[in-house]
């Protein structure tokens, strides 16, 4: 039995929207053959029957629902070997055994953000600046942390000029370490 099979090995990826947070967690996850973690506020709506929009409209009033989906996130990564990708996972798995934090500039994020949704390059990233001062309210608000500070990560990833597949390959070099 290998060293893999037979620790449990949790890895956290954080990063703003259009890094590649999610695209990067289910390679990785996917790789390994662990569990990828992506307990959302649209996994938490599904579960009750609410609709999306009315979901979110009702956790600006109320951070419980925050809350949950923070814990919840947590609770799942911690049952096996998994990849939590999430905004704050590298701050909520404390347990993790490699934090990784992956950034890009704002036109990069911008423009793939764009690619995903749709509409103008210029009214995406006024968008995504937008939505990255409301995060960085809210998680200080809820949690007293400064999302801007990720200098703690085990691994800072610019994925500007980078495939998910070359992240990936970083990523799995440095869980090779862990497991030897």
């Amino acid at each position: 039995m290998s060293s893999r099979e037979e620790k449990k090995i949790r890895i956290a990826i954080s990063g703003k929207s259009g890094c590649g947070n999610t695209t990067v967690t289910a390679m990785l996850a996917e790789t390994l053959g662990y569990r990828m973690v992506n307990y959302t506020f649209h996994t938490l709506a599904d579960e009750k029957g609410i609709d999306f929009e009315e979901f979110c409209r009702m956790a600006q009033d109320d951070p419980q629902y925050d809350y949950h989906v923070d814990e919840r996130q947590v609770e799942l990564a911690m049952e096996t070997s998994s990849v939590l990708g999430s905004r704050l996972a590298i701050w909520m798995l404390r347990e993790a055994d490699l934090k990784v934090f992956l950034t890009a500039s704002p036109e990069v994020r911008a423009g793939r953000i764009l690619k995903r949704e749709g509409g103008d390059i210029q009214a995406q990233m006024e968008k995504t600046a937008a939505r990255d001062r409301r995060d960085h309210e809210r998680y200080l608000r809820l949690y007293d942390l400064d999302h801007d500070d990720y200098s703690f990560a085990d691994l800072i990833i610019n994925t500007d000029r980078m495939t998910p597949d070359q992240i990936c390959r970083i990523i799995l070099a440095a869980v090779n370490t862990l497991t030897t």
